[in-house]
């Protein structure tokens, strides 16, 4: 007799149902239950994660009366595709439905890998990033963000996160274990309010006997929750870090990014030098320049102080609008000689904006649905 195994949401949360993804080996075990021998559980894991099924229908090493009773109760639980937004610069923007009908979204950036600028489809050569959320809507309230807009319905479960790696993965023709592939979490949400899911999620993403991906291709990017940063530097298995850093004084911050009201930007850039770094590791510090605002040479000068004896890179991101935004993006010339001051004590680079004309860009997510994008059938190829 098989044993209902609920995929449990944080207090406050909405019960998802009975998913299959999202559950680690002894939670299969615990499912089917003492009557079913050791190895079915395996067989599952493997089928879920290895070879990374989409339906009960499609696993063929299990019984059918197992499969049958499996589906009595349970599902795969991939999200469904409810829109598919396709930009100009062959990016992917997909709004997916939970089994709770509250939706997320999902990018897919492919890049070029001997020019490093976006590739549209049919390139020869590509590397792919999947950016996923980590909660739907976010509570953190950054005045630059459209996310920001939503607020917060709820945190999403290990399974739903790694679903959205599946999904996008498979309606790509992608393997997730392909070396060409990353991972962000960078999409809807706060990472670290969710740190629980988001390290069981990177577990599954990571298990050699399962999907199998590396973690220095997997990446958290957090407003900056100092004391769960430390938290994940204690975690056996993690991604690596990006602080989204956007401002060169406390008083900046703090109008950008009101979480810094509760955690300084000194304790911040304290708890980024006590982080415990990989041998093969860097911190990266993402910055958003906004006309005017945060994006003065002196504003540079600034944050090489901050950075300048720390192992890390900046990721520089001129601000990708939307509607309810109030800040401006600056002229190139104004990024380039930011840039060009950082660079001197730090590597600093300049993130492309990608899948801008259909809100998919960095700042962007905010399930936005209109008639002047152009929408493709939803999981189309």
């Amino acid at each position: 007799m098989l044993q209902v195994v609920e995929s449990q949401a944080l207090a406050g949360d909405a019960l998802v149902g009975h998913a299959l993804v999202g559950m680690e080996l002894p939670d299969l075990e615990k499912l089917l239950g003492p009557n079913q021998p050791t190895y079915r559980a395996k067989q599952l894991y493997d089928a879920l994660y290895r070879r990374q099924v989409a339906s009960l229908s499609e696993i063929s090493t299990l019984p059918q009366a197992l499969k049958n009773e499996l589906l009595t109760r349970n599902s795969v639980g991939l999200p469904s595709p409810e829109r598919r937004f396709d930009s100009s610069d062959g990016t992917r923007r997909y709004l997916l439905r939970l089994e709770d009908n509250r939706t997320i979204e999902a990018v897919l950036m492919p890049e070029d890998i001997d020019t490093g600028t976006a590739a549209p489809e049919g390139a020869a050569r590509c590397r792919y990033t999947i950016c996923i959320s980590s909660q739907v809507g976010c509570p953190v309230d950054c005045k630059f963000c459209l996310t920001a807009l939503m607020g917060l319905e709820r945190n999403l479960t290990a399974g739903e996160i790694v679903g959205q790696v599946l999904f996008v993965a498979r309606a790509n023709g992608l393997k997730a274990t392909d070396t060409r592939l990353n991972v962000v979490m960078m999409g809807m949400g706060e990472p670290l309010l969710n740190l629980d899911n988001v390290l069981k999620a990177t577990r599954l993403l990571t298990d050699r006997a399962g999907i199998g991906m590396s973690e220095k291709r997997i990446t958290l990017s957090t407003s900056g929750i100092v004391p769960k940063i430390s938290e994940l530097g204690r975690a056996a298995v993690r991604p690596k870090l990006a602080i989204s850093l956007n401002a060169s004084t406390e008083e900046q911050r703090r109008q950008l990014m009101p979480i810094t009201r509760k955690y300084h930007l000194a304790d911040l850039m304290e708890a980024c030098r006590a982080y415990p770094l990989r041998p093969w590791e860097k911190l990266t510090f993402e910055y958003v320049l906004l006309r005017g605002v945060n994006d003065t040479d002196a504003d540079a000068k600034r944050v090489v102080r901050l950075l300048g004896n720390l192992n890390c890179k900046v990721n520089l991101i001129a601000l990708n609008p939307g509607p309810g935004i109030p800040f401006e993006t600056p002229d190139p010339e104004r990024v380039a000689s930011f840039q060009s001051i950082i660079r001197r004590a730090v590597p600093c680079f300049v993130r492309k904006p990608r899948g801008r004309d259909i809100f998919a860009a960095c700042g962007q997510l905010k399930r936005v649905s209109t008639d002047l994008l152009e929408i493709a059938p939803a999981g189309a190829s």
